[in-house]
């Protein structure tokens, strides 16, 4: 017979549930209107737990205080004693029944039918006491549910602040599978669909869209090299180095390395300067120069070199049109 205490916690989980799952959707205000009796600290806290592990959808792009929540059907059926069970004992993939596990219904449904929180528990593989690999990918899928983009970016303290179950094994697991990814996706595309550098303000826009994270949080200057075939479609991108920009950094052999794996025909430099201010320094200069001459040497073709600033991105060489 369960004690009082337990019987009493149960009882105040059931009503805000049921509650929850009797509306289409609701937004935390109204739901604490509804459930007077209860603490409102306590109703938020529900709320937040479902909406963590799944149970719950929030819409994209409003504030956490307004916007709208909905239960999610594509979680399954959801049991309130198996549920607080869990919060007490932790959630080990182990002991989910094997229809709710990631990796059985990647084989039974495929890859593209799972949510973003499976796909990350798949990457992450196992979790720890308190925590599973489920519920940790949960959680990092709603830290970037608006801005999955910015995921590739994350560093291994941001990952392992929103869960402790991404340690340094787990952040490279899913860091590879991200990369492994994108790989497939830039091969897949035919030549009509790559990226074409034509001119300056190709190389430019590229470089922009492609390297936006260096624009929007790079603290420190990197160096790549985007690799182009013989009718200058981009083939791939390479960091050769991080840090201050100069001839003992970005050393031609680094760079043509990639450009004779990648069979390039020719180049295009690309670095950041994390002040903002995308002005060409004497070192820039010194630097651009160094490559185009070792090119010349090797028949592949330094075509520019795009420093990218906060605000606009300057060209210091001059793409053919």
């Amino acid at each position: 017979m369960p004690h009082a205490k337990n019987r009493e916690q149960h009882r105040r989980y059931q009503q805000v549930i049921e509650t929850v799952r009797s509306q289409a959707d609701f937004c935390l205000d109204d739901l604490k209107d509804q459930l007077v009796g209860q603490p409102p600290e306590f109703v938020v806290k529900v709320v937040n737990e479902l909406a963590s592990q799944g149970w719950l959808v929030r819409e994209l792009g409003v504030n956490w205080k307004t916007g709208r929540y909905r239960w999610n059907p594509d979680r399954g059926e959801f049991d309130l004693d198996r549920w607080l069970g869990q919060k007490k004992q932790g959630v080990r993939i182990a002991e989910t029944p094997p229809s709710d596990r990631p990796r059985e219904r990647l084989l039974k449904m495929g890859a593209e039918n799972l949510m973003t929180s499976e796909l990350l528990a798949i990457l992450i593989r196992s979790g720890r006491a308190g925590e599973s690999a489920v519920q940790a990918g949960v959680k990092i899928a709603n830290q970037y549910a608006d801005h999955l983009d910015k995921l590739p970016a994350a560093s291994p303290a941001e990952l392992k602040s929103t869960s402790p179950v991404v340690a340094t094994t787990a952040y490279c697991q899913i860091m590879a599978g991200i990369e492994l990814g994108r790989r497939i996706a830039e091969l897949s595309l035919s030549p009509g669909q790559r990226a074409r550098i034509r001119s300056a303000e190709d190389a430019i826009e590229f470089c922009e869209t492609h390297f936006r994270r260096l624009i929007m949080d790079g603290s420190k200057e990197e160096f790549h090299v985007v690799t182009l075939d013989t009718k200058h479609y981009v083939i791939d991108t390479h960091q050769v180095s991080v840090g201050i920009l100069d001839a003992s950094l970005v050393h031609p052999r680094e760079v043509f390395q990639v450009a004779i794996k990648d069979s390039a025909s020719s180049i295009i430099l690309v670095h950041n300067h994390p002040s903002g201010d995308p002005t060409p320094s004497r070192e820039d200069l010194q630097v651009t120069a160094r490559l185009k001459t070792a090119g010349q040497h090797l028949g592949i073709e330094v075509l520019d070199h795009i420093v990218l600033g906060a605000f606009r991105s300057v060209s210091i060489g001059q793409a053919p049109t």
